[in-house]
């Protein structure tokens, strides 16, 4: 039995997650659950699988929840509490689906912990990813990835010889306005923006997806992971969203990783690796059923969130952090339809152009940018 604790455990992720928990009652026990205030999503999850421990928000959430649980069970809220969940000694795996730069500090304390991580929280690697893969090196763990488009190449590399990869080609969907122009995206909807054509995803990512911010973010987040130079990972727009990556070798082989677009498959593989368990929630893949696949080149042009994050990621230092806070904080202002669409990526070049960078800032020095960026964006449109 292996007990895992889920950071973000409301989330599009970590409700996948959850029903992976369900589907192998004998093999996972959910130790530990943490969210942050949707309560009522989270009360029939922790009634039906009875975790030790659950932390949430804040103490006004906490109090919520406390009147509508059924049984005893321990309930803390805050950082701090998340921070010492993360290293109890009866936890097994850590599955980090926490949204954006908060799951920075419980990375850090879990991998100092030697716990297996299953990694879904792209922001970290993005803000500190230089702190990250020199803790997991220095402690010998692993960060195991959930995002498809990793795992996809996790398992391509699976067995093989680093020092014989050419590059990375990261498949790309195209997001909900994929077949627009740059003209056609002045007016667009929020509605418009979350109806993304083959995912199912929580609101920010796909709005990541319709900019191609989330495709920037994977790069930096691969670069990190399977430490490859920015010049060797490519990415291209794949429509069906069925090869979710590729590893091209020097002697011009190309291994790709194929599947549904079904999240729960590359979760559940994060969980039970280095094994494979059967998987019965949805149909296999059917290559006749497509008959054929496209893909195309991706242009600097029309997806400039995208360039931006390759020349944040080259340039490294504190810029990366720069670009993620101000595009957590953009797309946030969209969703509160605060800014239009094509003023999420005003808002990020704004910062990127403002900011003196940093070379290897330490953890206090990101925190510290984190915040004083999202307060500037914030700024900007008040």
């Amino acid at each position: 039995m292996k007990n895992i604790v889920l950071l973000g455990g409301t989330g599009s992720i970590g409700l996948q997650t959850i029903d992976i928990i369900k589907e192998h009652p004998n093999t996972f026990n959910l130790h530990g659950f943490v969210f942050g205030a949707q309560v009522e999503v989270a009360t029939p999850i922790i009634e039906e699988l009875k975790p030790k421990v659950v932390i949430v928000k804040d103490d006004t959430i906490k109090s919520h929840l406390l009147d509508k649980l059924t049984y005893d069970v321990q309930v803390y809220s805050g950082l701090e509490a998340i921070n010492d969940l993360v290293t109890h000694h009866e936890v097994d795996l850590v599955v980090n689906a926490l949204l954006g730069s908060v799951g920075l500090e419980p990375t850090l304390q879990a991998i100092r912990s030697k716990k297996q991580i299953a990694f879904a929280n792209k922001e970290t690697l993005v803000t500190a990813g230089h702190l990250v893969m020199d803790e997991a090196k220095k402690h010998g763990v692993d960060l195991l990835p959930v995002d498809s488009e990793h795992a996809a190449i996790h398992q391509c590399l699976r067995g093989e010889n680093r020092s014989e990869l050419k590059r990375l080609i990261i498949t790309a969907s195209g997001g909900s306005f994929r077949d627009r122009t740059r003209n056609e995206l002045v007016g667009v909807t929020k509605q418009d923006a979350l109806n993304h054509p083959n995912w199912n995803m929580g609101a920010k990512i796909t709005i990541d997806s319709a900019t191609m911010m989330n495709k920037g973010l994977e790069v930096i987040e691969a670069h990190w992971l399977f430490d490859v130079p920015y010049d060797q990972i490519d990415v291209i727009m794949h429509k069906e969203s069925v090869i979710h990556s590729m590893v091209e070798f020097v002697d011009q082989s190309v291994m790709a990783q194929l599947g549904t677009p079904d999240m729960r498959i590359p979760i559940q593989y994060a969980l039970t690796y280095p094994e494979r368990y059967p998987y019965n929630m949805s149909n296999g893949l059917d290559l006749l059923s497509f008959g054929t696949l496209h893909f195309q080149r991706l242009s600097f042009e029309r997806f400039p969130c995208l360039k931006m994050a390759y020349e944040a990621g080259r340039a490294g230092g504190s810029l990366p952090t720069v670009l993620n806070a101000a595009n957590e904080e953009a797309v946030s202002l969209f969703l509160q339809d605060r800014i239009d669409f094509l003023g999420i990526e005003h808002l990020i070049n704004k910062q990127l152009e403002k900011h003196n960078p940093i070379n290897s800032p330490d953890l206090e020095t990101i925190l510290s940018i984190d915040q004083e960026v999202r307060s500037r964006v914030r700024s900007e449109v008040s």
